[in-house]
């Protein structure tokens, strides 16, 4: 069943949202991110038909990760040490959701402050992590299969992604082509947005698709979601800062 809600739920985010990743790094390398997806109201309306008028849900709520380690400490304290290592790394991850039917709202918010870029979570499996503390799921069942994380080093900043299950990363290939097809015929908004904003002017960045502000204190790269989740490293960033 979770898996079935899982996959729904992706061709939902696929046919319908737009999502946008923040960064904010301050000169001690402390700093703020925000993953914030949003239903985009146009293109869900073009999938639901119908449908889209009858939704009644309603949803606001906030709570921050280590709640749910603190809540469900006796499914917690089952993980391995390294697999709790992992959840620690969400304790101060702050996530909002409203989902509004009458607003027409639906969104989720995930913030993080840290004090170092590495210390930066994976803020795309927050809410899977949640799950599976609160139901004591294992890990190994999760599907994941890249990785996010983050690099500064003297005048270095990276967005490294890496892909970790290449048989999982090839199911999940085949599912989006053919997602691409259904969807061929609407005029959908799939939108990723990355925006990292740095304490000092950028020198160069990698990936040629990046575009600098004006104050060259801050980047832009915008692609659909649906291909970044068929080409995860695509978006890989090595910043170079002055």
């Amino acid at each position: 069943m979770r898996k079935i809600f899982l996959l729904l739920f992706a061709l939902s985010l696929f046919t319908s949202c737009e999502i946008t990743e923040t960064v904010h790094i301050n000169p001690d390398n402390s700093g703020t991110i925000e993953y914030d997806s949003h239903r985009n109201e146009n293109s869900y309306m073009q999938i639901a038909k119908e449908e889209y008028s009858k939704e009644t849900v309603f949803k606001d709520t906030t709570y921050v990760f280590q709640g749910y380690i603190d809540k469900y400490n006796a499914n917690f304290i089952k993980y391995t040490p390294q697999e709790q290592e992992l959840f620690n790394r969400f304790k101060n991850v702050k996530v909002h959701i409203k989902k509004s039917a009458f607003d027409k709202e639906f969104r989720n918010t995930i913030t993080q402050e840290f004090s170092n870029v590495e210390d930066i979570a994976d803020l795309t499996k927050t809410e899977h992590y949640v799950d599976d503390i609160i139901h004591n799921y294992a890990l190994t069942a999760e599907e994941h299969y890249y990785n996010i994380r983050f690099t500064l080093k003297d005048n270095t900043f990276n967005r490294i992604v890496t892909i970790t299950d290449e048989a999982i990363y090839k199911t999940e290939k085949e599912k989006l082509q053919n997602f691409k097809k259904q969807l061929a015929n609407f005029n959908l908004v799939q939108s990723y947005i990355i925006k990292y904003h740095f304490p000092r002017k950028i020198k160069t960045v990698s990936n040629p698709n990046a575009v600098i502000s004006a104050d060259k204190k801050s980047l832009e790269l915008n692609l659909k979601i649906i291909d970044f989740l068929e080409n995860p490293t695509s978006t890989n960033l090595e910043v170079t800062l002055e």
